[in-house]
């Protein structure tokens, strides 16, 4: 039997390894406009040139969903397919894969799709991929990898600490206002997920110990014990990330942490010295 796990390219990971016998894993990527040119989110972009294109472009800027299309394409060639998507508050990735699910199932109604809205984004989808792939190597059925998945995204948990908020408040994610006076006062701003997908920003602060601080805090008020992986995603700020590494493990010894930089789209949101941390 073949399996696809496919993801929009929110995820943070660019490839499973090793993956299960009969696994495939895809990327469908988002498309980064910024002026006339476009940036396709592939393993293949350099984000710091497209953070750099931004900057330097007085315009505006904007990104776009994978198509039902693309997804598709993925969805064809396996019996089973696990697809991951940002939240559908965030973007319209989820719909066009649910509208991908119904035109290939109404060509093929022997495949069974499955289409995860995450409520969320960056390590939540790189860890919903990761468990698929254990969970289809240890031999799960279709239905309890589903509802396995599900459980997980649900208990997780994705705090965002920025420093820039242009993009955010260009695209209406965070109110105009709050972003550009938090941008002009140098301001930095801890974000966390809602329970409808959204971002809810409930600290700031002008120091970057100070929010790297107020993380630990707020995941030991999450109940975190140090078994779960923990994700950091970081946008030009590999020293931000290697310093809340540090304090992670000061307080939780054992605990599994990965840094890896932002996604394309992950950038355009995050902007300069931004961390994502799922965990």
């Amino acid at each position: 039997m073949a399996w696809m796990i496919v993801s929009d390219t929110s995820c943070e990971i660019r490839e499973l390894s090793p993956l299960s016998p009969g696994v495939q894993f895809a990327l469908v990527p988002f498309k980064i406009r910024v002026g006339e040119r476009e940036y396709v989110d592939l393993p293949t972009l350099n984000t710091q040139q497209m953070i750099q294109a931004m900057t330097d472009y007085n315009g505006g800027s904007s990104t776009a969903c994978p198509s039902p299309e693309e997804w598709a394409a993925y969805f064809l060639q396996a019996d089973d397919s696990i697809a991951l998507t940002i939240s559908h508050n965030l973007s319209g990735s989820y719909n066009a894969a649910m509208a991908a699910r119904q035109m290939v199932l109404e060509e093929h109604p022997e495949k069974r799709i499955f289409v995860l809205d995450t409520l969320s984004c960056s390590g939540a989808l790189a860890g919903a991929a990761r468990l698929a792939n254990k969970l289809i190597g240890e031999g799960k059925d279709f239905d309890t990898i589903c509802a396995e998945l599900t459980q997980w995204s649900e208990s997780s948990h994705i705090l965002f600490a920025l420093a820039s908020f242009e993009n955010l408040a260009k695209a209406g994610r965070v109110n105009r206002v709050v972003g550009f006076i938090a941008g002009r006062l140098n301001m930095r701003v801890l974000g966390c997920r809602t329970v409808d997908g959204k971002i809810d920003f409930f600290f700031k602060t002008r120091g970057e110990n100070r929010v790297l601080a107020k993380i630990l805090e707020q995941m030991d008020e999450d109940g975190y014990n140090g078994s779960r992986e923990v994700l950091i995603s970081q946008c030009s700020n590999e020293a931000g990330a290697e310093m809340l590494k540090h304090g992670i493990h000061a307080k939780w010894p054992n605990a599994p942490v990965e840094i890896v930089p932002c996604s394309g789209l992950c950038s355009f949101y995050a902007q300069d010295q931004g961390i994502i941390l799922t965990y």
